[in-house]
């Protein structure tokens, strides 16, 4: 039997009831990288820094808070009987770390022109898996680890690579060995399983709905395929090395739409 396998948990939790009748219940972190999952009077119209967010039959609704967000949130809500509210909430600051990796050949660091063309093509299927902004709700559900290993990277570091400063890393890194299972963290559906990028190697792209995707790189093996439902727990793949890898990890990362947030804030800490 596995040992993986944690409910959902929010920390630093902000929520409000329905004291008024357009207030939303809303949970997650106002913070960078943060996640927040809101429910709304079914039929009510939700703006995040006035734009429309896309919004369920049931009134959920979902945002991500990027990185490097500092401005204060606005969040809006029309009910279908005419009553509104609006609260502006503090973005929390985090400071990331700075992770330097030598030694690597630097073909892999400044791809030839070749390879390039190859990780355009590589981008472009990612871009196609990630265009359809559904109407699932299993971002509202639990969120549980992908995989045993030791944490090697978190969201937000920046990387050195030969000396270079590179974009920063968007995921959580776990280490262990090539072949150790790798489940879905949440349910959805499957829009990628590519055994072989460039640059993340073997690789699952995962539809949460209402443009949350979850990501998983560098994997050995890909026990799903395009269209496979997946529920909380489900073998998905293996770890692996695959890609542009130092050594075998999971690499898991998160978007809603362009805005990469933080898979760590979705889970509880580890004993």
């Amino acid at each position: 039997m596995r040992k993986i396998f944690f409910s959902l948990f929010w920390l630093n939790v902000v929520t409000w009831s329905f004291a008024h009748a357009a207030e939303p219940e809303i949970n997650g972190q106002f913070v960078q990288g943060g996640m927040v999952v809101g429910q709304a009077q079914p039929g009510s119209e939700v703006r995040l820094n006035g734009e429309a967010l896309k919004v369920a039959e049931s009134g959920h609704f979902v945002f991500g808070i990027g990185r490097d967000d500092t401005a204060p949130v606005l969040l809006a809500v029309s009910t279908p009987t005419g009553e509104h509210w609006r609260q502006s909430f503090t973005i929390q600051t985090r400071t990331f770390d700075i992770q330097r990796v030598d030694g690597l050949p630097q073909q892999t660091v400044t791809p030839d022109p070749e390879v390039q063309a190859r990780i355009a093509e590589d981008n472009r299927k990612i871009g196609q898996a990630r265009a359809v902004n559904s109407d699932r709700l299993d971002f509202t559900g639990e969120w549980i680890w992908p995989a045993e290993g030791r944490i090697s990277g978190v969201y937000g570091s920046q990387r050195i690579l030969n000396g270079e400063p590179r974009a920063p890393h968007w995921g959580i890194d776990i280490a262990a060995p090539t072949g150790t299972p790798v489940y879905a963290p949440a349910a959805g559906v499957v829009r990628l399983a590519e055994p072989d990028l460039v640059l993340s190697g073997g690789t699952i792209i995962v539809d949460h709905g209402h443009d949350i995707f979850s990501s998983f790189l560098h994997l050995h093996a890909i026990h799903v395929a395009v269209g496979d439902e997946i529920a909380p727990g489900d073998l998905i793949g293996e770890i692996g090395a695959t890609g542009r890898a130092t050594g075998p990890h999971l690499d898991w990362r998160m978007n809603w739409g362009s805005t990469r947030i933080d898979p760590q804030l979705l889970l509880p800490e580890r004993d």
